[in-house]
């Protein structure tokens, strides 16, 4: 953030983009200073800050874009659209019970991110063996083995190129876009008709179990199919189907997310225009494996964080 040695304001402002990002409204409290694409607000009428920022939040400010480019607002749109405001003491009630749930949610995302944080320190001393499970009766495992990922996969294909048909009920088409925290997002993976899934090749289908690696683009990203319906498939996606009841799925999930296993098939990736993992460098990446009961009590325990 860059910081200047004067201010425009000093006080409780709710503030919204003039171009670009138009759709984030901020609450800003103190002294600052904004450039030529930010509106602030001041000097408020009978109304609360805190309560008119909640009313920002709920505006569909996309609805007043004014350019067909770069998303734009202007001071006379905005000073036109019509708001439902409450006497003074109700705005005060409502601010402070928001600001209340703010708060927790700030707290919990702090939580979230202690954990997270947490989890990354866990998982490197997990995965480069400076921390063993033990078995239930108190005894140890024997040594991990280097395994290839083509070794304990059934299949390693990925899909083919399939154009969304925008349409409301149909069967998800899931890219690298869908795919966030080791879960698939379906609620904004666009669809495509039975029709059209029908005539795909199996290698753009996903089954229930098959594990997800990004391999075009953004490379990495990985997820658990854990859901027993249709499901098709881009070709920036490498489809990795564990069978064998040797391995356990989501301890592979989480290795797929160890900064060592993304250095490593980071470096076999083609530096071209788009970066590009090919499918025969997937098959080879060597990883290293655990027992299966040693896999489940990993898995067990970071699943549970």
């Amino acid at each position: 953030m860059t910081s200047v040695n004067k201010y425009l304001y000093d006080g409780e402002s709710v503030c919204i983009g003039r171009k670009g990002t138009i759709d984030k409204p901020k609450f800003l409290n103190g002294k600052f200073w904004t450039v030529d694409t930010l509106f602030y607000t001041h000097s408020f009428n009978n109304v609360i800050p805190k309560f008119i920022y909640s009313i920002f939040q709920r505006i569909n400010w996309k609805k007043y874009n004014e350019a067909s480019g770069v998303p734009s607002l202007s001071k006379s749109t905005i000073e036109k659209i019509k708001i439902s405001i409450p006497q003074k003491q109700e705005q005060q009630k409502i601010a402070s019970f928001l600001t209340y749930i703010d708060t927790k949610i700030e707290q919990l995302n702090k939580k979230q991110q202690l954990l997270e944080e947490y989890k990354k320190a866990i998982m490197q001393k997990i995965f480069s063996q400076e921390i063993r499970f033990q078995n239930d009766d108190g005894s140890a495992f024997g040594d991990w083995e280097e395994k290839t990922l083509k070794s304990i996969s059934e299949q390693i294909s990925y899909g083919l190129t399939v154009r969304p048909e925008y349409i409301e009920n149909g069967i998800p088409l899931i890219s690298a876009r869908e795919l966030k925290g080791g879960k698939i997002n379906y609620d904004v993976a666009p669809k495509i008709s039975e029709n059209s899934y029908n005539i795909l090749s199996s290698k753009a289908k996903a089954n229930k179990g098959d594990i997800f690696l990004t391999k075009t683009g953004t490379i990495g990203l990985s997820a658990y199919v854990n859901d027993d319906f249709k499901i098709a498939v881009t070709q920036n996606i490498a489809v990795i189907r564990v069978v064998n009841k040797s391995y356990n799925h989501q301890f592979i999930l989480q290795l797929f997310k160890t900064n060592e296993f993304y250095k490593n098939i980071m470096k076999k990736v083609n530096q071209s225009t788009i970066m590009d993992l090919q499918l025969q460098d997937i098959r080879k990446t060597v990883i290293n494996l655990p027992q299966l009961k040693e896999q489940t009590k990993i898995a067990n325990f970071l699943s549970l964080i």
